[in-house]
């Protein structure tokens, strides 16, 4: 059996997602369950956003635009852009692929950190290009050590800004020093899917560079926007960059619901100012009542907070499954000691510390 499989896939581990509410709650028997595992947006979806998707049920007999043409324009305006800097993608997951495919060859490596966004080392292996980790210093991405990683074959530098699962960033200026070394033939991918949470001054702007330096940006309407479900995210690059990612995007890859839905949640400053507000409230709920019970966390800018619980992950997460809280395991990122919670509603947030109490 394995002669029929691709060597490279063989040493591949799945991405394990976050556990679901429904099978968690037929799982144990329960009627209430809160996730707090998959960073998602505790509010919901944005009501525009639901207006239209309702406004756009009875055309679903039909392909979407196969370009996004209109949503393509829309974030453009938001962004002070042209729509020929828009690629739109399934979900990041889908535009990392294409990233890879389109500008990493099969001997050249592409350089991350050990602990950030899993998919970045999944697709990589999957499309059988060799990854170079990087450890974290003080849970943060260190660019000295990428910077001394980068060799001759090196084509490509992932980083999660903010990182995930730990919440931290790296400056302008850590950005720009990196952008100053980096060869002509390397390009940066600036993952900023919780970049809506931030909260400091001296975050970089990954779109201010894509225009004279070899930087791609990427966005998502899964998290702020609470259109996780739907799978839709895009990349901002130079015209010609993304000319050449769209030869390799899938046609139809984003579907008309999320292009209609993701169109009007980008006029809804109002849910969007709302959602930032509650989980910088709620950041601060759960920092100090984290304190009160000598847990240590990794101070985030983003909407969750990375935990050491210092005991086993996988144990303390099925022990809360039992009590209708599902939050993140931090093993498959080699983290056992840790969790990830996501900042939900004040109620979630107050069960969730309720229930740690019992568990730990």
């Amino acid at each position: 059996m394995e002669k029929l499989i691709r060597k490279n896939i063989l040493n591949v581990s799945p991405y394990i997602a976050g556990k679901p509410i429904e099978e968690t709650k037929r799982q144990y028997g329960l009627k209430q369950v809160i996730k707090l595992a998959s960073n998602e947006n505790p509010l919901g979806a944005s009501p525009k956003a639901l207006a239209a998707i309702k406004k756009n049920l009875s055309g679903i007999n039909r392909y979407p635009d196969s370009s996004g043409f209109y949503l393509r324009k829309r974030i453009a305006k938001s962004l002070g852009l042209e729509h020929s800097n828009i690629v739109l993608g399934n979900g990041s997951d889908e535009l990392i692929d294409v990233i890879i495919k389109t500008f990493v060859e099969d001997d050249e490596n592409i350089i991350t950190a050990d602990i950030t966004f899993l998919e970045y080392e999944i697709i990589s292996k999957v499309l059988g290009r060799r990854v170079i980790t990087v450890p974290l210093r003080y849970f943060k991405y260190d660019l000295e050590s990428i910077k001394r990683k980068i060799d001759k074959k090196t084509k490509l530098i992932f980083i999660s800004n903010p990182n995930n699962p730990t919440g931290t960033y790296v400056t302008k200026y850590e950005i720009e020093d990196l952008l100053q070394c980096l060869p002509e033939d390397v390009l940066l991918v600036l993952d900023e899917a919780y970049d809506t949470f931030i909260d400091v001054d001296d975050f970089p702007k990954g779109l201010k560079y894509i225009n004279n330096k070899n930087v791609l940006v990427l966005k998502t309407f899964s998290k702020a926007y609470g259109l996780a479900g739907l799978r839709i995210g895009y990349a901002v690059a130079g015209a010609k960059f993304a000319s050449y990612m769209e030869r390799v995007r899938q046609p139809f890859n984003v579907n008309l619901l999320a292009q209609a839905a993701a169109t009007a949640a980008l006029d809804d400053k109002k849910f969007l100012k709302r959602t930032r507000k509650l989980i910088l409230k709620e950041k601060n709920y759960l920092y100090d009542e984290l304190s009160k019970l000598g847990i240590a966390y990794v101070p985030s800018v983003a909407n969750f907070i990375l935990l050491d619980v210092a005991c086993d992950c996988v144990g303390l997460f099925k022990e809360m499954l039992k009590f209708g809280v599902i939050v993140r395991d931090m093993q498959q990122y080699g983290l056992k000691n840790f969790i990830r919670v996501t900042i939900g509603t004040r109620k979630e947030n107050e069960k969730f510390i309720k229930v740690l109490k019992i568990v730990l």
